[in-house]
């Protein structure tokens, strides 16, 4: 079977493995690492962290759909200062890769964060989570405004200066991501996240009302991953030299190889992990086996194959 160079790299840095926990799915790795080493897989992508400690929405928070699950947490966390002294020295001790994924109310929000993680050691990159409501502008969700979304991104920016890799995280629902995702690009983003959860509802028949706390939520899991691959392959065809973190749906090395054609040069592991702890290892082991029987010698001859004008056989 033909060797694979299974690394990868996002900005500037660099990845041993394509494969990596989804924001928000994992938490900071612990309840994960029981279950395999960190270090074994790409990267942790830390749920996303605010600035102060954050209680979330009201229960219930989650709900079973086909396919897939909704939530509303509601970002749900200790904020940025516990995060740096326990979650951070965690992770390095478990020798993990680590992507910060971020969070904020406003525009000064995340350049407050960004502040805060400049000087931290053993960080690769920062995810630049957009898809929150933008309470400065009536509740508006950053990633939903070009302009919004590109101001976010320009504060993170002016704040890290090139120290570390911004990896902007967008979302499904808006009708030109392309424009959203090259007006991110422009403002300092050197990688992005696609796709965030999709927005839906369920509703409980029994009550006859919004079955979560929050009323809506977001949509994981299979029934978004064509969604999550269309986007993917949109932004990588618009804009084939920015790195894309793809996510939405991913439970084999099959699906992450259709992310990687599409034009992800990594993917995340979210909700799969839910029903099977160990997704990530599996999923990883699938992946590199897929691209060895194809006949890639590495994985950045199989990044946006789909795009080519002669398929593999």
């Amino acid at each position: 079977m033909t060797s694979v160079d299974f690394s990868t790299t996002l900005g500037n840095s660099w990845f041993p493995s394509p494969i990596f926990t989804a924001s928000g799915c994992a938490s900071s790795g612990r309840e994960l690492a029981q279950f395999f080493a960190l270090h074994d897989i790409g990267g942790v992508v830390t749920k996303s962290v605010m600035n102060k400690a954050r209680t979330g929405r009201q229960t219930p928070r989650m709900a079973e759909t086909p396919s897939g699950m909704l939530n509303s947490i509601g970002l749900q966390g200790p904020g940025i200062d516990a995060f740096i002294a326990k979650d951070i020295p965690y992770l390095i001790e478990e020798k993990a890769r680590i992507i910060v994924s971020i969070a904020g109310e406003t525009i000064e929000e995340y350049s407050t964060l960004a502040r805060k993680l400049r000087g931290v050691a053993g960080i690769s990159a920062i995810e630049v989570n957009i898809s929150c409501p933008n309470v400065e502008n009536r509740g508006l969700v950053f990633a939903c405004d070009a302009d919004a979304s590109r101001r976010v991104i320009d504060g993170v920016r002016r704040t890290i200066g090139g120290e570390l890799p911004i990896i902007a995280k967008l979302s499904p629902d808006v009708t030109d991501l392309v424009s959203i995702a090259k007006g991110v690009v422009d403002a300092g983003a050197d990688a992005l996240s696609l796709i965030n959860t999709v927005l839906g509802m369920v509703i409980n028949l029994e009550t006859m009302r919004p079955h979560l706390g929050g009323k809506t939520g977001g949509l994981s899991g299979p029934a978004i991953r064509p969604i999550a691959v269309r986007a993917v392959y949109q932004v990588h065809e618009a804009m084939p030299s920015v790195p894309i973190l793809g996510m939405g749906g991913i439970s084999s090395g099959r699906d992450a190889l259709e992310f990687i054609a599409a034009g992800a040069s990594a993917v995340s592991v979210g909700t799969a992990s839910f029903g099977n702890p160990t997704a990530l290892i599996s999923i990883q082991k699938e992946l590199k086996e897929l691209l060895a029987i194809k006949g890639f010698t590495s994985l950045r001859d199989a990044v946006g194959f789909a795009h080519r004008d002669q398929a593999v056989d």
